[in-house]
């Protein structure tokens, strides 16, 4: 399957923030931060909370434009 162009809209559970903003203070790189919220993306979004797909391999690749709320 080739990669494709995604809008999503999609809330992280705490854990990833936590994982994300320790990560960051430690001096992680851009791309362990962006490993960080694929795997949380991957979860909630493409997996349904880890309630199907439990197989499917994610990549954040290529982001055009992130928005964060806290």
């Amino acid at each position: 399957m080739s990669p494709r162009i995604r809008d999503i809209t999609q809330a992280l559970p705490p854990e990833y923030a936590d994982k994300l903003f320790s990560a960051r203070e430690e001096g992680k790189t851009e791309d362990q931060l962006r490993q960080i919220a694929a795997d949380g993306l991957a979860r909630m979004y493409f997996r349904a909370d880890n309630s199907r797909a439990h197989g499917l391999g994610v990549e954040f690749t290529d982001v055009e434009r992130l928005d964060i709320e806290l």
